[in-house]
């Protein structure tokens, strides 16, 4: 019996962790709200824009502290895909194919919004990220009103879209490349790997090495939140064996090193670094603008069309089953917390326009809007869904 308890005890603090640093993510968002539209919003504003050394206070946020989330985003991939939720093809089958439609759907109302502005298709992306801080945070609101079956779903969708995000990152929001810096990364992670191979397993190396590759990708051209994500490649993982964790292995050490950092430090100073947008002088033709309605309306329309419908597809061609003890409507509901793309989202936005201060703020808003109506009426639809989709419904032979 102990040891079928320990992975449920360890599922349910792993979550509780992650929804403890969503609520402090909303908190922090709109404590930037409040600021940034209060006498002190110059002094917020100001002290973004000042630099530390080479890089300004919020490009550190950017590009530094946000390489420490990138790197807990590839340590969990490696490790839910090599020894856990993502192991088998079986266990990926139905959150790939959500996370799947998660971003085409998406992709594909803010590109139908913006067909006309060349200037800003460069965003389609924006609205195809799920902030799994956020979505869990809500959850955790709710409770026993949420099976945790739908929790280990939406974590493995999430995963998997996470991985979507860092390939998209890489492959379209790149700028020009410096090859000789690039030829520094590739040898620095070629040394990584090998000492993989050989067996180091001190965090030390890894690590030293690590900022050596942070500094060269963020010269090559090549947005330097990419290091993190090598960086977790390369860091040894020990195959559990009839237990949920190895706490000696190098990997499950360094991940539950930095997790408390990144969900309680890192991902709330980005949020307060980031939701700060001032309405003043905002007008309903800026809400209106193609930026912000394909931004809100990706979020709000294409991922509950594109995570649910890819559900009930999957389910219906007898590809996948539904979460035990989850109904349809708790399903729906959970498609729309998809929605809430915070992080994420204002991370692409912020790389697809760069040099454009207006198009980030629209990005912004859309953000913002979206996230909100998804966070509002997802939590809505779970909480009124059906007492009798509590009773541990299985899906029927050809449901």
């Amino acid at each position: 019996m102990p040891s079928l308890l320990r992975p449920l005890s360890m599922l349910r603090a792993t979550l509780a962790n992650e929804a403890g640093g969503g609520i402090v993510l909303m908190a922090s968002a709109a404590l930037a709200l409040v600021i940034a539209n209060s006498p002190a919003a110059p002094i917020y504003f100001a002290t973004l824009e000042a630099y530390l050394g080479p890089l300004s206070v919020l490009h550190w946020v950017n590009d530094g502290l946000m390489a420490v989330f990138f790197l807990l985003v590839g340590l969990e991939i490696k490790r839910e895909v090599l020894d856990g939720r993502l192991r088998t093809w079986p266990d990926r089958v139905l959150p790939g194919i959500a996370a799947l439609g998660g971003m085409v759907a998406p992709a594909l109302v803010y590109v139908a919004v913006n067909r006309h502005s060349p200037e800003t298709l460069r965003g389609w992306a924006i609205p195809t990220a799920t902030d799994i801080a956020f979505a869990l945070g809500v959850l955790a609101l709710l409770g026993s009103r949420v099976p945790v079956s739908l929790k280990i779903f939406l974590t493995a969708l999430a995963i998997i879209d996470d991985l979507g995000a860092v390939l998209i990152i890489a492959a379209f929001y790149t700028a020009d490349l410096s090859l000789p810096m690039l030829g520094g990364a590739a040898v620095v992670f070629a040394i990584l790997f090998g000492m993989n191979k050989a067996g180091v397993s001190r965090l030390t190396p890894y690590l030293a090495l690590g900022a050596v590759l942070w500094f060269l990708v963020l010269k090559s051209g090549i947005h330097a939140t990419i290091a993190g994500v090598l960086l977790a490649l390369t860091i040894p993982l020990r195959l559990s064996v009839g237990k949920p964790d190895d706490p000696t292995s190098p990997l499950h050490i360094l991940e539950h090193a930095i997790h408390p950092w990144s969900a309680y430090l890192v991902l709330p100073v980005f949020g307060f670094a980031n939701a700060g947008v001032s309405f003043a002088g905002m007008t309903t033709k800026m809400l209106l603008d193609p930026v912000t309605l394909g931004v809100a309306l990706g979020l709000f329309v294409g991922k509950q069309v594109g995570v649910f419908g890819a559900v009930v597809a999957a389910v219906k061609l007898g590809l996948a089953q539904r979460p035990a003890h989850a109904g349809w409507w708790q399903l729906y509901g959970l498609s729309l917390l998809c929605g809430v793309g915070f992080t994420m989202s204002l991370f692409i936005g912020l790389l697809a326009f760069a040099d454009s201060p207006e198009l980030e703020a629209e990005t912004k808003i859309g953000v913002l809007l979206g996230s909100l109506s998804c966070m509002a009426l997802g939590a809505l639809v779970l909480l009124l869904a059906p007492k009798s989709e509590m009773a541990g419904l299985r899906t029927p032979k050809g449901a």
